[in-house]
């Protein structure tokens, strides 16, 4: 099982664990935070997210102050990509799987203490795409 925040492009967010999202399909679900085992999941259309977020753990760290910046001494792994959303936040990371062509593409996130260990983005959500 995988902890994940799903973000919505309607600013909806959805906490809780996955084991059946896989890039190529259209749906999977998520079983809420705090539910029992026993609960139904949700499932969760992939064309209504903005991006699918693989953390290390649900309630985060809110003492931690997000950067979008990379960390001088540790070399990047991926290319180096700035993901703006049609929303207006942007996220700074690397990818080894980005083509336009594609329905979306993982993102590691620049900042090594991120919560986000990676990202899934939906490419439709993003306005823009930058190799940096």
């Amino acid at each position: 099982m995988n902890q994940v925040v799903a973000r919505f492009q309607n600013g909806q967010t959805l906490k809780g664990l996955t084991n059946d999202f896989f890039p190529a399909k259209e749906a999977f679900h998520i079983s809420p935070a705090g539910t029992t085992v026993s609960a139904k999941p949700i499932e969760v259309k992939v064309a209504e997210l903005k991006a699918l977020c693989f953390v290390r753990s649900l309630e985060g760290d809110p003492q931690h102050h997000k950067t979008n910046e990379f960390p001088p001494i540790t070399p990047a792994a991926g290319r180096k990509v700035e993901v703006t959303f049609r929303d207006g936040e942007v996220l700074l990371g690397t990818t080894q799987g980005y083509q336009p062509s594609r329905p979306g593409f993982f993102v590691v996130p620049a900042d090594p203490l991120s919560n986000n260990e990676r990202c899934y983005v939906v490419a439709a959500a993003a306005k823009a795409v930058r190799c940096l």
